[in-house]
């Protein structure tokens, strides 16, 4: 509790606290068309994990176009993976309306299994909490950032910095 506010109010985040140095916990999530996705999918790249509340709302429809400038920009061994509690088919309506083309996202709506692996889901809300994670190409976690205000866009800068570096 109070590691981040929605609205600012303290929330509670279930789930054991991951920081840069843990081995990644594996997940299991699913795409737009509902195939089944975990970490071991990704190995070898450099992981920006982005978990938003919703992609319908604002501020993580600003942060998910963002990312996908970004990942425009960034070298073919790292890839940005969206993860919400969204259901697969509006993510893949949003993400078409959106031109969101470098972003991936992913569904955690089945088990919750990242929300539960990476400590990011608000008890009082069962919505996911903005956290970025930053996992390199041997699933070593090497930047964290729980967005203290749910409401408000991730440092970006960092993050960005943080996945160059694990090249």
């Amino acid at each position: 509790m109070g590691i981040v506010t929605f609205k600012g109010n303290p929330v509670t985040l279930l789930g054991p606290e991951i920081k840069a140095g843990d081995k990644a916990p594996d997940f299991r999530v699913v795409d737009a068309a509902l195939a089944p996705a975990t970490l071991a999918d990704f190995r070898g790249k450099v992981k920006i994990i982005s978990a938003v509340p919703s992609l319908d709302t604002p501020v993580c429809d600003a942060e998910t176009r963002r990312f996908n400038q970004e990942a425009a920009k960034l070298p073919g061994d790292v890839v940005v993976l969206t993860i919400s509690l969204d259901l697969p088919f509006a993510q893949k309506r949003w993400c078409a309306a959106a031109g969101i083309d470098k972003v991936r996202t992913f569904s955690d709506y089945q088990d919750r299994s990242f929300a539960y692996a990476y400590g990011v889901l608000i008890k009082e809300l069962k919505l996911l909490s903005r956290s970025v994670f930053v996992v390199d190409g041997n699933d070593m976690v090497r930047y964290v950032q729980h967005v203290k205000e749910v409401a408000k866009e991730p440092d970006y800068a960092p993050v960005l910095e943080a996945a160059v570096k694990a090249l």
